[in-house]
């Protein structure tokens, strides 16, 4: 579906930009430092990945056609979701913080990363893991 194909390339390129530039989340009320924002936008990013690893845009292999902008999708979904679950958690430890902080230390390479593979997958839409 070229609905899909389409939301997934401003997803990925959306989030991409807001893990590379966001920085401390402010209470505006339009901004890419809103937390709603972040929150919405890490549910789209998860929706739309799962469905792009079950409804493939060209007429090719379902799985491996999509498979990267999906997986990224997904991986940035869980990121932004759970950068807002680490902002508003008063508790500061376990092993799901340590995972958060490890993850949060590359926010700024897989920003970047999401926003090359959307570039590229605007641009090569018949590649065959992109």
């Amino acid at each position: 579906m070229i609905q899909l194909y389409f939301l997934s390339v401003l997803c990925n390129g959306v989030a991409g930009y807001a893990l590379f530039a966001g920085g401390d989340r402010e209470n505006a009320r339009f901004s890419i430092n809103n937390p709603v924002f972040y929150l919405v936008l890490g549910i789209i990013c998860i929706v739309t990945g799962v469905l792009k690893l079950l409804s493939p845009a060209e007429k090719g292999i379902p799985i491996l056609g999509d498979l990267i902008p999906a997986a990224a999708g997904i991986i940035a979904g869980l990121m932004l979701i759970f950068g807002i679950y680490r902002q508003n958690t008063s508790e500061k430890s376990g092993e799901l913080d340590r995972l958060g902080t490890s993850l949060m230390t590359f926010r700024k390479p897989i920003g970047i990363g999401l926003m090359v593979v959307a570039l590229l997958h605007f641009l090569l839409p018949n590649a065959l893991f992109l």
